[in-house]
């Protein structure tokens, strides 16, 4: 600790020299007659705030880095030399936002924040259009804007944005890094956070250091995995679970021209990073500080548990990946403490909650609340609430301090990752068939189902795939419009409805996909695009259809009604203390097996919201004394012990 301090003194010794020094050449310039051009006054609040947050944090930071890379002080030195810079290089704008923030450390956890996902090509053609957009977004109530991967990457080696060749530059049909930076500047002004993806598992075999690897300059082939046979390749192998065994089976590649195997987890163009090389962790730190530099709110860290490799291990959620994750934390609480990390790991919440760290430690501020989502499906394809019952049993165990981001759908395709040993044991349901049922009726093949989906990556063999689809289809409205029929078209109206009034209802961040908010369609003209027709994820990344969304203000219109629907479900939870953060969240018996109960208390406010997932009505209720009142709709009860529900209907029902 004395030396960490010696070092801090220095730092201050020497700025005091360079300060002196140049108080002398322009006192020497004066008495020669000269002129001197004199640089602005840098604020004393500005050098001061990054020498309290590093000195707050050094000791830790130091500790765990060279624990990590075995006490190379040298590579230590040059991270904190790169901080500094990253720090030096942050506009003044962002530097003041950083200092609101440090005082006011849960803004993000307010009960109005909304968020919205979106596509820039197909919102709005380019970063200029979706900037052209934000009286819309505002709207629809948006704070929290999530761009999906819009970094360079190469035409058709892409993942959908997800292997990057240049993380400083934008895909070029998209605008450019000015643009970016101009579009957060509006953001910002308008009360809106931005959200940019930041892949820290790979990089595209087009990004520099691949072409340098692949070409055998020296030092680049160590911040990949390369190897001159397939002997420990296939040890690894061994242990490795394969991330696509449909599309691309194996973890490795064999690059015929320059007679190496690369390690590539996710794709054969997707190469693995090896964080056990410092330098790998510092010039990908560098790189997420320089986005958090461009007005950046939020970093969404991609395939966070698979960033540290072991041979002989499962190469997933190993220590070394909290180690990491802790040390990016600390970076952005030194340089950028304004700016979040919200990680993306696949699991269920309580495997998940170890990405939160500590309260005293965190890594990382928000996790996805991923099998929540898939659970919510497949309650409403069972129309038992009992597995999601126990899911958020677990949900509201944890702290309140950990944050989750909660959606319905996304970019991404729905996988059945469900408690199967648990079905198994309740209900006598196996996996292989009970996906398959799930996967029937969400395609529309089941008898008397209305969902119109589509499956991606469906292996046979396995008796495995994944679904596909948006909300407004999957919950029977397109099929309704097809056979034109009004009462199904207003059942699957409020089927919708009433996920996004139990999305809302969750403790976290409400982010609805863009198109959601009028009821968007699947969009099946991918079938005829060469590049598009391999991937059924496209169903629901068609074009945003803002003919559509013209009729969202019409009380009479399809679209109207959802879209006035959920903004008044926005509202209400924006306004309702009991939807805070702070409140105590807990599930209870409901008395019937359709009707998920889940209730909220702050203080002396207590609110019970009541989900029917079948297609019946519903008696159904919790034990209270007392008259409530039901805020959607304005009804008021004697009492909630036994009350009806309408198909797929829902109640939020506040104590009088």
């Amino acid at each position: 600790m004395a030396r960490l301090k010696k070092t801090a003194k220095q730092a201050a010794a020497e700025k005091k020299a360079i300060k002196q020094a140049a108080t002398a050449k322009r006192a020497a310039l004066l008495a020669a007659g000269g002129a001197v051009k004199t640089a602005p006054a840098e604020p004393e609040t500005a050098q001061t705030d990054f020498d309290r947050r590093l000195e707050r944090r050094c000791g830790e930071l130091k500790w765990l880095y060279c624990e990590l890379y075995h006490d190379d002080e040298t590579a230590f030195d040059y991270f904190l030399a790169m901080l500094r810079r990253c720090w030096e290089g942050r506009k003044a704008a962002l530097q003041e936002q950083d200092r609101r923030r440090e005082e006011d450390p849960d803004w993000y956890r307010r009960r109005d924040m909304l968020g919205m996902m979106l596509y820039v090509n197909t919102f709005a053609g380019n970063l200029k259009g979706v900037k052209e957009k934000l009286p819309y977004l505002q709207e629809c109530g948006v704070n929290y804007l999530h761009l999906m991967p819009l970094l360079e990457s190469p035409k058709g080696r892409s993942d959908g944005g997800y292997a990057v060749s240049d993380f400083r530059r934008v895909q070029p049909e998209l605008g450019t890094m000015e643009d970016l930076e101009h579009l957060a500047d509006a953001c910002r002004e308008a009360g809106v956070s931005v959200c940019l993806d930041f892949v820290l598992n790979h990089t595209s075999e087009d990004h520099i250091w691949a072409k340098k690897a692949r070409a055998g300059e020296p030092g680049y082939r160590d911040r990949y995995f390369f190897y001159d046979s397939w002997d420990i390749p296939r040890e690894f192998e061994k242990t490795v679970p394969q991330v696509f065994p449909t599309t691309a089976p194996g973890s490795f590649t064999w690059l015929d021209d320059c007679r190496q195997v690369v390690m590539t987890n996710f794709y054969p163009y997707q190469w693995d990073l090896n964080y056990a090389n410092s330098m790998v962790f510092n010039d990908m730190t560098e790189n997420l500080l320089y986005l958090a530099n461009r007005g950046i709110d939020v970093l969404r860290l991609d395939a966070t548990p698979y960033i540290w490799k072991e041979l002989g291990t499962s190469c997933r959620n190993l220590p070394q990946v909290h180690t990491l994750s802790r040390m990016l934390h600390i970076a952005c609480e030194i340089v950028c403490p304004s700016v979040l990390l919200l990680g993306e790991v696949v699991m269920e919440p309580v495997k998940v909650a170890p990405y939160f760290g500590t309260t005293e430690k965190p890594e990382c501020h928000m996790l996805y609340n991923v099998t929540t989502m898939a659970t919510t499906w497949h309650t409403l394809a069972t129309g038992d609430v009992s597995l999601l019952r126990r899911q958020m049993e677990a949900v509201c165990s944890l702290p309140k301090e950990f944050t989750f981001l909660n959606y319905l759908r996304c970019h991404d395709d729905i996988g059945w990752g469900l408690d199967y040993s648990w079905l198994l044991s309740r209900f006598g349901q196996w996996e292989v068939p009970h996906k398959k049922y799930l996967n029937d009726y969400f395609t529309g093949k089941w008898p008397g189902s209305l969902s119109r989906g589509e499956l991606y990556n469906d292996d046979p063999r396995l008796g495995d795939a994944r679904l596909c689809g948006t909300t407004a289809s999957l919950c029977g409205v397109e099929a309704a419009v097809y056979q034109q029929d009004p009462f199904l078209l207003e059942r699957a109206i409020s089927c919708d409805l009433t996920l996004h009034a139990w999305m809302l209802s969750q403790s976290g961040i409400p982010v609805i996909y863009s198109g959601d908010e009028i009821g968007q369609l699947n969009d099946y003209t991918y079938h005829d695009d060469p590049e598009k027709r391999d991937d059924s994820r496209y169903i629901h990344r068609g074009n945003f259809q803002w003919d559509l969304a013209a009729l969202r203000t019409g009380g009479e219109t399809r679209q109207g009604k959802q879209f006035q629907g959920l903004r008044r479900l926005e509202m209400l939870r924006a306004q309702e203390p009991c939807f805070d953060s702070r409140a105590d969240v807990w599930v209870e018996d409901s008395g019937s097996s359709h009707v998920l109960a889940l209730c909220r208390k702050l203080e002396d406010r207590e609110l019970v919201c009541l989900f029917n997932f079948s297609g019946e009505f519903v008696q159904a209720g919790v034990e209270r004394d007392g008259s409530w009142s039901e805020l959607m709709y304005g009804t008021h009860y004697d009492q909630i012990r036994d009350i009806t529900l309408y198909p797929y209907g829902f109640a939020w029902l506040l104590r009088d």
